[in-house]
């Protein structure tokens, strides 16, 4: 190893720096700046919609970060499944929900064991079938008799993944879960982020559908008294139209459902640096990145800088080309077209100069690396985050 093992909490003591010659690449980083802003971003976005925050920690599944946005204001933590809850309670978390379905017993059993280890814990999952429910029921009265699970009823979109596809199919599964012993309807949840087009006038159409048709559903439901809880959770959202989901939350019945786009605020804070390893050809050069290393699901990864080998100052980086495209991933290498100034007589990057690389799924690059450094402006290594996938 190059280094000893070290604490996440000490990396940050070690005078380390992303542009030293030991560094190991590749390397996913984080500017702690950029996250830092976006922290605040996404809170100010939230507090003036009226809405409370609860980031889907199964992005990056790093306690370090969910503890960054529980200070920062979030709610809660969101997660996909009891494992991740788990982890979620380790970096603090005491409220979070589960946006996906609850079945298997070893599920069902691990989460009433971490409600009866964490008094007040709220963790409500989906539920979007009888089948589901009669499994729920079967698991409590076989396994825990007297639990009591707190879920959120799911409406889904015709073509689309999981929830109800019906207003009265949702109507009738929250009238058999307010009858069930096992279960108690505390909300509501859908989700449309698949289905975003990166289109204003299309997003923008599909939310306000999809909202109507939730807040309707949602008005029923507590017309008929099937919510339990001592608050109706109303939640919503995906990465892509979250701007959208957040005012349309707080929309009623009495007023129109009007949404606009508001300017983008967010910056890129994680990027994966790769070293040149290979200049086989006059407009190719090959770095040892590829898709062991960085998403590829979603696009490939974009150059954002560079700096030529040796360099060991921030200000020695500079802006990758507008022609460099990565045009072809490999397990652990990436081929980056340098376009037409690249030349057998003077190359504009050689053998051992670095890349960043800017990514395009956050989720499928966390999931590639046990820890990543913090970085500042100035790429000296500040502090690390760890992941738990």
């Amino acid at each position: 190893a190059w280094a000893p093992a070290l604490p996440a909490a000490a990396v940050g003591q070690q005078g380390w720096h992303l542009l030293q010659p030991s560094w190991p690449l590749p390397c996913a980083v984080l500017r702690h700046s950029a996250v830092q802003h976006n922290l605040g971003w996404m809170q100010k976005l939230v507090a003036q919609a009226g809405v409370d925050l609860a980031p889907h920690g199964k992005t990056t599944l790093s306690p370090q970060l969910f503890q960054a946005q529980l200070d920062a204001g979030a709610w809660g933590i969101t997660v996909a499944g009891v494992g991740q809850l788990a982890l979620a309670l380790e970096a603090g978390a005491t409220r979070a929900v589960i946006a996906n379905q609850v079945v298997l017993p070893h599920d069902l059993a691990w989460l009433a064991q971490l409600l009866a280890d964490h008094p007040g814990l709220q963790a409500p999952f989906l539920i979007d079938s009888l089948a589901q429910l009669r499994a729920v029921e079967s698991f409590a009265a076989q396994q825990v008799p007297g639990v009591v699970f707190d879920v959120l009823l799911e409406l889904g979109i015709e073509g689309g993944r999981t929830g109800c596809r019906s207003a009265l199919a949702a109507l009738t599964l929250a009238r058999s879960v307010h009858a069930s012993p096992a279960l108690r309807l505390v909300g509501l949840e859908c989700y449309e982020g698949l289905w975003a087009k990166g289109n204003d006038e299309a997003d923008t159409a599909l939310v306000e559908q999809l909202m109507r048709r939730a807040h309707d559903l949602a008005r029923q439901c507590d017309a008929e008294h099937l919510f339990q809880g001592p608050e109706v959770l109303l939640t919503a959202g995906g990465s892509a139209v979250f701007d959208l989901v957040a005012p349309a939350l707080c929309a009623t019945g009495e007023r129109p459902l009007t949404l606009r786009r508001p300017v983008r605020g967010l910056q890129a804070a994680l990027e994966v640096w790769a070293v040149v390893q290979s200049r086989p050809e006059p407009h190719l050069a090959i770095l040892n990145a590829g898709k062991r290393d960085l998403s590829f699901d979603m696009g490939l990864p974009t150059p954002l800088t560079w700096c030529p080998a040796g360099a060991t100052q921030a200000a020695q980086v500079q802006a990758a080309p507008s022609d460099w495209t990565v045009t072809t991933l490999n397990d652990q290498h990436a081929y980056l077209n340098l376009g037409p100034v690249a030349t057998d007589t003077h190359p504009l990057l050689r053998v051992g100069d670095r890349v960043a690389l800017g990514i395009s799924h956050p989720c499928t690059t966390f999931d590639k690396w046990r820890w990543m450094p913090w970085v500042n402006d100035q790429l000296a290594v500040v502090g690390a985050i760890t992941t738990g996938f």
